[in-house]
């Protein structure tokens, strides 16, 4: 085998991109070079190895375990210069620096922004560079240093920290909500409900009815499902976390008691590449996320028991 100073180690962005997509377009699109550069240069990395590391499906591509092997040290490689990067960049002159965050739209729009003033002023020399989007983007190829996901986890070669589970709650404007409240839960049946038909059946189910819901309105986005919420479009159920900060102002209010409680593939968690465990900006966001989490739960415990 070729020695590490010969080695062609140019290559070895191409093979983490095929790896990653399985697909030699996909990765190409990815690198913003053409199909046949980055065929060219598998093919010059498995010359240079004297073996194969893909068996050839097709289109397809899928890791031979000699290719397993080779992916899971490459990925700690890039994880390992990303945080170099990070590093480097503190260290040049000066003390600001830029944090890179990508979220969903809905937890940056509902959750996230309030705060961020708070983070400022806790941390005035990072600058926060946040991305939104549906997508789930590859932290480490990207070049973001924090995401803050919903799911169960875990995901490779990302430290995961779970922020919080949520339970699903009746909400509505105050003017909607008033007419509700204390009413019997068969009540809901009868009004304007928003979203998804089959979380409301099971939100019915769970108190012993057998409604047949009727939806007027569906969103892909939990930020634009409150947005409805607020202006009278009907009852949505929403995280009470996410809605937390309208419920505490106003601009919406729970309409029941009852809350259904999904299962754990919904919780919210912050991740950050491996090899950015420890690092100072990285660990400061996460601290100051976490303690956000429990500053807004220990509000809503307080209004919920002055409400009784």
């Amino acid at each position: 085998m070729t020695s590490l100073d010969r080695f062609p180690l140019h290559y070895l962005a191409a093979f983490r991109a095929a790896a990653q997509t399985e697909n030699l377009r996909a990765a190409a699109e990815s690198l913003h070079l053409t199909h046949s550069a980055v065929s060219q240069q598998i093919r010059g990395l498995e010359a240079a190895l004297g073996f194969e590391v893909f068996q050839r499906q097709g289109r397809r591509l899928a890791l031979n375990p000699a290719g397993q092997a080779l992916q899971r040290a490459v990925e700690r490689v890039f994880a390992e210069l990303q945080a170099g990067l990070v590093a480097a960049g503190q260290a040049h002159g000066s003390q600001a620096q830029t944090l890179r965050v990508t979220a969903l739209p809905s937890f940056a729009q509902r959750w996230l922004m309030p705060r961020l003033p708070r983070w400022q002023a806790l941390q005035p020399c990072i600058t926060l560079d946040l991305h939104t989007g549906q997508q789930v983007i590859d932290l480490t190829r990207e070049g973001y240093h924090v995401g803050l996901r919903v799911g169960r986890g875990p995901w490779p070669g990302l430290v995961s920290e779970r922020l919080f589970h949520s339970p699903l709650i009746a909400v509505a404007a105050p003017a909607l909500a008033h007419r509700l409240i204390g009413q019997p839960l068969q009540a809901l049946a009868a009004q304007p409900l928003l979203d998804d038909v089959d979380v409301w059946r099971q939100w019915f189910a769970q108190a012993g009815l057998p409604v047949a819901p009727v939806v007027v309105a569906n969103f892909n986005d939990a930020g634009v499902l409150l947005q409805a919420a607020e202006q009278g479009m009907g009852v949505a159920l929403a995280r009470e976390l996410i809605a937390g900060d309208a419920l505490l102002d106003g601009r919406l209010v729970r309409v029941a008691a009852q809350a259904l409680d999904l299962d754990a593939g919904r919780d919210y968690h912050v991740v950050y590449p491996e090899g950015l465990r420890g690092d100072p900006a990285v660990r400061a966001f996460c601290d100051w996320l976490h303690a956000e989490v429990a500053a807004l739960q220990q509000r809503l415990r307080e209004t919920t028991a002055a409400d009784r």
